[in-house]
């Protein structure tokens, strides 16, 4: 049995239908990333999920209690939002301690949990200290303390990397994985990120103009996209016409679209003479550098195609220069 249902969500704001007949089940433990681009709903279904928007129809379950209509202090579950609102004319662990003198518990058993809390989130020596005092990232993980101490069901994130510059960010990732996992604590993650996605996540369910584009795990989503939509959000495909990749390859293609990933496509001088590869001549048409990845642009006369090429040296393919593109025919995907 799955640790949280979703049934049939529907909400509305007016006029425009934000989520339409969203279902999905999340087992106990894992961290699952609800992704799209601004505006699909994401934030909205978490909103939902946490109480804070009623739903129009549908039904929430969490650990098999129906909690659609349940106030949202009384659903167990704990929230991060982008922006973290802690108390600055508190301590850190006042900040953390918060949530649990709401709640009237001893003050020895307060002291015992926050010190607790503040040692996994890696902030026992910031106890004494003041927001103020922090870096982003450290402010961060204390709005993390702050909801994980009160011991939620559920661990809400909304975005909550969004505001933290790239590299931290990226330790940030690590820490809040390694801390779900520690808890074993049931996490919704949301970002509009799809590397985020990638590194976090046990299941991403993406969602697009209210409805889930497609839902599994973030390789089986990345290698295999099931529409157009999902193709270009995940892993930037080449989108191709068929009927334009077929007058350029010379072989006939039963399908309206593929998907191509930049990484798949081979550059080279000359031609694969092979039944089981695709060969397009082409010509550089630009680059730009991607980390430790350079990708060039390259035209193929009824349309461009981006390749991703490890960068090893300095030399890079100059543009006008004319190429041939080899694909693997069981790597293209058919849309």
């Amino acid at each position: 049995m799955s640790y949280i249902r979703l049934e049939k969500i529907n909400k509305s704001f007016g006029p425009v239908h934000v989520l339409q007949d969203i279902s999905i089940e999340i087992d106990k433990g894992k961290l699952v990333t609800l992704l799209g681009p601004s505006g699909c709903g994401k934030s909205t279904l978490l909103r939902c999920l946490s109480g804070l928007e009623q739903v129009d129809s549908g039904r929430i379950y969490i650990d098999d209690v129906d909690i659609t209509d349940v106030s949202a202090k009384k659903r167990g579950i704990g929230m991060v939002f982008q922006q973290y609102s802690l108390f600055p004319n508190m301590t850190v662990e006042k900040n953390v301690a918060y949530g649990l003198k709401i709640q009237k518990m001893p003050s020895k058993t307060i002291e015992q949990k926050v010190a607790e809390i503040l040692g996994i989130v890696g902030l026992s020596e910031k106890a004494k200290q003041y927001p103020m005092q922090l870096s982003g990232g450290q402010q961060q993980r204390v709005a993390l303390a702050r909801a994980l101490v009160t011991e939620p069901k559920v661990l809400l994130l909304d975005e909550p990397l969004s505001a933290i510059d790239a590299l931290l960010r990226r330790n940030l990732q690590i820490e809040i994985r390694r801390i779900q996992k520690r808890l074993n604590i049931t996490t919704v993650f949301v970002t509009h990120d799809q590397d985020e996605a990638m590194v976090m996540s046990d299941t991403i369910f993406l969602l697009n103009a209210g409805i889930i584009e497609q839902s599994g795990a973030p390789v089986d989503i990345y290698a295999n996209p099931k529409t157009k939509f999902a193709a270009t959000f995940i892993g930037n495909y080449n989108i191709i016409p068929a009927v334009k990749f077929q007058q350029e390859c010379g072989e006939k293609i039963e399908c309206e679209d593929l998907a191509i990933r930049p990484e798949l496509v081979g550059i080279s001088d000359k031609p694969e003479k092979d039944e089981k590869t695709y060969s397009l001549k082409g010509k550089i048409v630009g680059n730009f550098a991607h980390g430790n990845i350079i990708r060039y642009t390259i035209n193929c006369g009824s349309f461009e195609m981006n390749a991703d090429v490890l960068y090893k040296s300095e030399e890079l393919y100059p543009d006008g220069l004319e190429v041939f593109l080899n694909v693997s025919k069981d790597l293209i995907i058919r849309l």
